[in-house]
């Protein structure tokens, strides 16, 4: 989730008197020998810095929500549209977060469209939903038959940091992934307290997370398998050329660390190039 890079105050104590509604459109064309973004629009509080070229043509795009949180009533959709041949890489600068609710419900939409040989990368830092905090998230993933995807979302849930657990509050995400035009994954996911302690959910793990990459093939299942190894709390399998890796950790740093291992492991066959981390990142 987009992350806190301004100095405007939105706290769950103003949730009474008004909510975010804010939508950011972007849109990524080869132009030349690199891509660039030939559309941005925004309403609301949602947007983006200057694009970035650390590794030469691939775009490098850091979604900036200036609130820094989001509370019961906000509502934030994103698009974005990779057209043929354009390669972007769109991340945050630092952890979203998800507030205490009085019992209303933040959503968040995410809509990624992939053309033929073009590449998406939806790499967010982790989303820290606080104990109280009723999260809807949503991610819609339209990929062509010859499209390239590499994404993963992170949840925290409480502040173990903080004592905090995770004794109150929902997080409801859903994963839609479709190509050339067919249906090929659908999650529904919902994460509560009881989901929080279960053996059956999250056992007490603060962190969980997905990532998913497309086109995928059986000898990147192999190298992710021999990531894992025999280490608990890690798993991955392929339906249909798309990778699926889930992990839990009791950090969130900690599942970000492997699954940026992961990405390293696939990146040079589905995007054709080399792990580049993006320098918001290392501040």
């Amino acid at each position: 989730m987009p992350a806190n890079c301004a100095a405007l105050t939105h706290t769950a104590a103003s949730t009474a008197t008004t909510a975010w509604e804010a939508e950011l459109t972007l849109g990524f064309s080869q132009r030349g020998d690199k891509t660039a973004l030939v559309k941005r629009q925004h309403r609301g509080p949602l947007t983006v810095q200057r694009p970035f070229y650390p590794e030469g043509e691939v775009c490098h795009v850091y979604l900036l929500h200036p609130p820094g949180g989001v509370v019961a009533g906000d509502r934030l959709t994103i698009n974005a549209n990779v057209e043929s041949e354009a390669q972007a890489l769109i991340t945050t600068p630092a952890a979203g977060k998800f507030y205490r609710s009085g019992g209303g419900e933040a959503q968040q939409t995410v809509n990624l469209k992939v053309a033929e040989h073009a590449s998406l990368e939806w790499l967010p830092q982790e989303t820290i939903v606080y104990q109280g905090a009723r999260l809807h998230s949503s991610m819609t993933i339209d990929l062509a038959e010859r499209g390239r995807f590499i994404g993963w979302e992170i949840l925290a849930l409480g502040r173990p940091a903080a004592d905090e657990g995770f004794d109150n509050g929902s997080a409801n995400l859903n994963w839609r992934i479709s190509r050339a035009g067919r249906l090929v994954y659908l999650e529904l996911l919902r994460l509560d307290a009881a989901a929080f302690q279960a053996r059956w959910g999250l056992s007490g793990h603060s962190a969980c997370g997905t990532l998913f990459a497309y086109p995928a093939t059986s000898l990147h299942l192999a190298a992710v398998q021999a990531l894992i190894g025999d280490e608990p709390n890690r798993g991955v399998t392929l339906i249909e050329g798309l990778l699926i890796c889930r992990a839990l950790d009791k950090r969130a740093d900690l599942l970000k660390g492997f699954f940026e291992k992961v990405w390293g492991l696939v990146r040079g066959d589905v995007v054709g190039k080399e792990v580049c981390l993006p320098r918001i990142w290392a501040t």
